[in-house]
């Protein structure tokens, strides 16, 4: 059974471009998120395996996210994808518990290599 990714980001072209990469690699996107509220939503809904997360959102951002997704599910894998100029918000959201961070652009096998890495195909 395929490993399955909540992917979270207020760019619809950011999302299309996260699941192509990582349905490349045989994950299941079991959803998808463009702000923080809908991402906490979506998240105690799906239960995925992972979550990748932008931090800067209108509205509800990524921190929140992070923090009511980890207040749900303290095990939860979660990937921030941000631009490489938040190093602030990424510092916090590492602190906050996220497993790791991809800049964007970010290169297809760099965004699998990580989602392995935080998840491995037998989970």
């Amino acid at each position: 059974m395929p490993n399955r990714v909540l992917i979270v980001d207020d760019s619809m072209l950011m999302r299309k471009m996260v699941g192509d990469s990582l349905a490349d690699d045989g994950w299941e996107v079991a959803g998808e998120a463009s702000n923080g509220a809908q991402a906490v939503q979506q998240y105690c809904r799906l239960k995925p395996d992972a979550v990748t997360l932008d931090i800067v959102m209108p509205g509800t951002d990524g921190l929140y996210a992070l923090e009511h997704i980890m207040l749900f599910d303290p095990d939860a894998k979660v990937v921030v994808v941000s631009a490489l100029n938040q190093t602030k918000l990424i510092s916090e959201a590492i602190r906050k518990g996220a497993q790791d961070f991809i800049a964007k652009p970010f290169l297809p096998e760099q965004l699998q290599q990580t989602m392995l890495s935080c998840v491995p195909e037998s989970a």
